[in-house]
C-alpha cells in the first residue's frame, strides 16, 4: 500500500477510484493499511477513497492536538477541490472526523465512525505506552482486538517503533491527552450530518456503551455492531464492515 503512496506539497496521501470522496482518517497508532478492505472495497462500488497521512509526529507539540489535525483534513480536501465528502475515521481518526464535521459541516455529506474517541476512551493504562518492554506492547496490541492474532507481528513492530522513539512517544502522550480535553458531549446534539456507527460489540478501548451514547447524542446516527469484534471493525471484519456501510450510503443516497 506504501508504494501507491502520493507526496504533492506538504500532504502524503493514497487515492483509488473515481466517484464521491470517501475520506479515511486512520488513528493514533493505526496505519493506513488498517483499511485496505475499505481501500479495495469501495472503489469497485462507485468511490473515490482518499487517506491521508495524518502529521501526527511532524507538527510541533504545541500544536501536535486534535483541533490541528481538523484542519489540517480541511486544508487536504481544499487542496483536492472537493466540495463535498464522506468522512470515516476509526479510534482518534473518528474524533478528528467528529469534529472536522463540526467546524466544516457544509462540506461533509456523510460521517461513518467505528471505535472512535471524543465522549470516552479507555486509556492503555497509566503506564503505557511503556518504552522498551515488547512483551508489554504486544500484549497491549493484542488487546484491541477480539481475536489477538489480529495483531501480527508488523502491526506490533510498527507500535514498539513508534513508542520507542522519545519524540514519537511525547507526541503521542500529546495527542491522547488533546483528545480527552476535546470531549464532544455538548457538541454532538448540534450536529445534524447523517451518521453511520458501526462498533464492535466486544470493543474494550471504546466499550459499546460508547456507541450507544453517540447515538443518543448525535441527531441523526444509526448504529450498527459487528459481533466477535474489538475495536477496529473494518480491520477484524472487514466483509461484515463493507456491506454494512455500503448499505448505508445507498439508504441515504449518499
Amino acid at each position: 500500500m506504501k508504494d501507491h503512496l502520493r507526496q504533492e506539497g506538504k500532504f502524503t496521501y493514497l487515492e483509488k477510484g473515481e466517484g464521491t470522496p470517501i475520506v479515511i482518517l486512520h488513528g493514533l497508532m493505526g496505519g493506513l493499511s488498517n483499511f485496505d478492505g475499505v481501500i479495495n472495497y469501495f472503489p469497485e462500488n462507485g468511490y473515490k477513497v482518499l487517506i491521508p497521512e495524518l502529521p501526527l509526529y511532524s507538527m510541533s507539540l504545541l500544536k501536535t492536538s486534535v483541533g490541528t489535525f481538523a484542519k489540517y483534513l480541511k486544508e487536504f480536501i481544499d487542496y483536492k477541490g472537493f466540495e463535498k465528502v464522506i468522512l470515516l475515521g476509526n479510534s482518534l481518526g473518528g474524533h478528528i472526523a467528529l469534529l472536522a464535521t463540526k467546524m466544516y459541516p457544509e462540506i461533509v455529506e456523510g460521517l461513518v465512525i467505528t471505535g472512535s474517541s471524543g465522549l470516552y476512551e479507555n486509556a492503555m493504562g497509566e503506564s503505557y505506552p511503556r518504552r522498551g518492554d515488547y512483551e508489554f506492547i504486544k500484549k497491549k496490541a493484542e488487546a484491541v482486538f477480539y481475536d489477538p492474532q489480529v495483531a501480527t507481528k508488523e502491526i506490533v513492530d510498527e507500535v514498539y517503533t513508534t513508542v520507542s522513539d522519545r519524540n514519537k512517544l511525547v507526541k503521542t502522550l500529546a495527542i491522547a491527552k488533546s483528545a480527552i480535553r476535546h470531549n464532544m458531549a455538548k457538541d454532538l446534539p448540534k450536529m445534524q450530518t447523517p451518521t453511520c456507527i458501526i462498533w464492535g460489540k466486544n470493543d474494550t478501548v471504546t466499550p459499546p456503551e460508547v456507541a450507544e451514547d453517540f447515538q443518543r447524542l448525535l441527531p441523526d446516527a444509526d448504529l450498527y455492531w459487528i459481533d466477535k469484534c474489538g475495536h477496529a471493525a473494518m480491520m477484524e471484519h472487514p466483509e461484515e464492515f463493507n456491506q454494512l456501510l455500503n448499505e448505508w450510503l445507498k439508504e441515504r443516497k449518499i
